[in-house]
């Protein structure tokens, strides 16, 4: 999977060499150099670490009555946040940690190293504050969400200016992302204007929740403002995908070289839940749009982790390859994160893709090709994985 050696590059008989937290060498086996300790994988399929490029971990409570309401025919809306918010609120600080290191274990056992976590169940100024310091201290990447949701007993115009006032200032220490919930139910296209606005003037890179539960301005928003992802992406009208397939007009997909636009993040496990319409990522791979696969992990609408159930899902009913799809949830997150690139030179490594000097993050499959993620829908697959060269203990 590096980028420069296309979609489809599969190497076989292999050996990947790791020195400290990166990758050294990669290339045939009877090639190798040699190595302090070696680990044989039997004929198994090895893929770059799952990066998963959305998620809302940092949560407490319970919300399998909205899920079995919503089975039985209920509508969403994104009402039943509130639900988690109060749950969040009441928790204190020791049981989020644990409960976010037990969703950031539970990923890796299932192959993700790279994890991006978002906050927005807090939702005034010191409990977002808390949940970007907890999250920052345990995933990867933290988006700031407090444009998640007006709560009840706050006008719209005055909690937008919170947001965008004092709740920014306070988080921005914890954060790299800012996101804005740009649908029916949450905000408008001139308040998550003025979020992405503020966001971007205090120096962070962008993201959009848009176009989940119909046609609306995310997507626009999104490409307007230079973000790096918009997503959920169900609803799309054609000016939609063209507007996503010019933001990537230089970008070189072969050779992983150019300015990249705005990633369309297609979260299938939520709209299994929601029962909307998958994502067109068939329809945006074909326009010249990259995509990413990402968990959308959270309590009410997608309670999972599992990437390579995303891949399954969308390689089974997205019209993806099975290529396409694990490059969408491995190389596609990490554009969507802006981590796709890293050297020795620069000290940052890249992840999401095996090359020499990115990051060693490897998942090893309990299988001969990596066919079997859907030829095997739903078995637990993993059989080892290493995050930055070390191997996580107990898969």
């Amino acid at each position: 999977m590096d980028p420069a050696r296309g979609t489809e590059s599969v190497l076989t008989q292999a050996a990947v060499l790791f020195e400290g937290e990166r990758i050294a060498w990669l290339g045939p086996a009877a090639q190798a150099p040699a190595a302090d300790e070696a680990h044989d994988a039997g004929g198994r399929a090895a893929l770059p670490g799952w990066v998963d490029s959305h998620t809302h971990l940092v949560f407490a409570g319970d919300r399998s009555a909205e899920f079995a309401a919503r089975l039985a025919g209920e509508e969403y809306s994104a009402g039943g946040i509130a639900v988690t918010m109060e749950a969040t609120r009441a928790a204190g600080d020791y049981d989020l940690t644990r409960l976010l290191l037990g969703r950031r274990a539970e990923a890796a056992a299932g192959g993700t190293t790279w994890l991006e976590t978002k906050t927005g169940y807090g939702l005034d100024v010191e409990q977002e504050t808390r949940s970007a310091r907890i999250a920052s201290s345990v995933v990867d990447d933290v988006t700031f969400l407090g444009a998640h949701l007006v709560p009840d007993g706050i006008d719209a115009e005055d909690y937008t200016d919170l947001v965008c006032g004092p709740m920014l200032a306070a988080v921005l220490p914890y954060v790299r992302w800012a996101d804005v919930f740009c649908e029916r139910g949450a905000f408008t296209e001139d308040q998550s204007r003025r979020v992405l606005a503020a966001c971007r003037d205090a120096g962070l890179g962008l993201r959009v929740h848009g176009n989940q539960l119909g046609p609306g301005a995310g997507v626009q928003l999104a490409v307007e403002f230079g973000a790096a992802s918009v997503d959920h992406v169900n609803y799309l009208s054609p000016a939609d995908v063209q507007a996503l397939a010019a933001s990537w007009g230089d970008w070189n997909a072969g050779t992983g070289t150019g300015t990249p636009g705005t990633v369309a993040t297609c979260l299938p496990a939520c709209d299994l839940s929601t029962r909307q319409p998958l994502a067109p990522a068939r329809e945006l791979l074909d326009a010249g749009v990259e995509i990413a696969l990402a968990s959308n992990c959270n309590p009410g609408t997608s309670y999972t982790t599992s990437m390579a159930f995303c891949v399954t899902t969308a390689v089974l009913q997205m019209g993806l390859s099975v290529a396409e799809a694990i490059r969408a949830a491995t190389y596609g997150g990490a554009l969507a994160l802006r981590r796709h690139t890293g050297n020795d030179a620069d000290g940052q490594r890249a992840v999401g893709s095996l090359a020499v000097g990115h990051r060693a993050d490897l998942h090893l499959l309990n299988a001969p090709s990596a066919a079997y993620l859907a030829y095997r829908p739903g078995m637990p697959l993993t059989s080892a994985v290493w995050r930055a060269g070390e191997r996580v203990p107990g898969i």
